[in-house]
């Protein structure tokens, strides 16, 4: 674990950096504070760090204010080295931000406990932090191919559109689905069905730009947000995701599965209300199923919502 030092006096901060590395900590140390703040503001800082108490310019209890203040992740620990030990100082470095402090001249014993405390605290952190991240992701990306589920990809769809609008860009959807997914699944097995539904998930992302918003629909549907893309830029990305999806048939021990997709594209100059532009890419996504499948189609305007149903059949349900 990196380990940031703050001391002006030249003997004492040579003191420090034996010894912690003796403890195994990478050291980094700086002769005052403010050298110290900028250091702790940097991508990548040490999560543990003492401070002199008395430095010029800045002191140890500014940099543990400005640290504070920044209310960034990861947490940084902090321990004060003051020379004094009044109660009202203590008080004040912990106010401060300070999370300990240990007297001048220190105990070496002494810190390598207080250190061991702060790595614990920070270990319980990053714990923390992890399992909330993790939750986030469990709460708006699809277990099985954990791309963004449907009420994530329409947040951002819904967003895009207003940005689009805001600034009178272009913005293009596109509906994909897995042709005849009920039948790899009654011949193959609903395991090589979820198989599918993961390597079709990975050569999408492969294809797509790393800003464009891409999730699963719902079944064996997916829903692709493309922002800055008109209808021409949609079908040209829509046919190199189709392509990509065909020459990459998965080989499992059940045998070779080919994989073909169909898509409908719809772009924000039919309509830029998000239900109707779902419900354009659906109706063009219904005519590639109807024409062949394996193929793209573009929306059109006879293809948008009318008082809330749609104005083309349901799609056949052999996929």
């Amino acid at each position: 674990m990196r380990i940031l030092i703050a001391e002006d006096d030249p003997i004492s901060r040579r003191l420090l950096e034996v010894t912690l590395g003796k403890w195994g900590y990478e050291v980094m140390s700086c002769p005052d504070g403010e050298s110290a703040w900028a250091m702790l503001q940097q991508p990548g800082a040490p999560s543990l760090a003492i401070l002199d108490w008395m430095m010029p310019g800045m002191d140890g209890l500014q940099v543990c204010r400005e640290v504070r203040q920044m209310m960034t992740e990861p947490y940084t620990y902090m321990l004060l080295l003051p020379a004094k030990s009044q109660k009202a100082d203590i008080i004040a470095g912990l106010e401060a931000g300070a999370d300990d402090y240990l007297t001048k001249p220190f105990d070496a014993s002494e810190l390598r406990m207080r250190l061991r405390a702060g790595r614990r605290i920070l270990d319980l952190q990053a714990e923390l932090i992890f399992v909330r991240e993790e939750l986030r992701t469990q709460a708006t990306h699809d277990s099985l191919t954990r791309l963004l589920n449907r009420a994530a990809t329409c947040d951002i769809l819904q967003r895009e559109l207003e940005r689009a609008e805001r600034e009178q860009l272009p913005l293009s959807i596109i509906l994909a689905d897995i042709d005849f997914f009920k039948r790899i699944n009654d011949t193959y097995g609903h395991l090589a069905g979820d198989a599918v539904l993961r390597e079709t998930s990975q050569n999408m992302k492969a294809v797509v730009r790393p800003y464009d918003g891409i999730g699963r629909y719902g079944g064996e549907e997916f829903l692709l947000v493309l922002p800055g893309c008109d209808n021409e830029g949609a079908a040209t990305l829509a046919e190199r995701i189709r392509e990509s999806i065909e020459s990459n048939p998965l080989a499992l021990a059940e045998g070779i599965i080919p994989i073909t997709l169909s898509l409908g594209v719809a772009s924000n100059d039919i309509t830029q209300n998000m239900e109707g532009l779902i419900g354009a890419a659906d109706a063009a996504l219904y005519r590639a199923k109807n024409n062949g499948r394996n193929r793209v189609e573009i929306a059109a305007h006879t293809d948008t919502l009318e008082d809330g149903v749609l104005t083309f059949p349901l799609s056949p349900s052999s996929g």
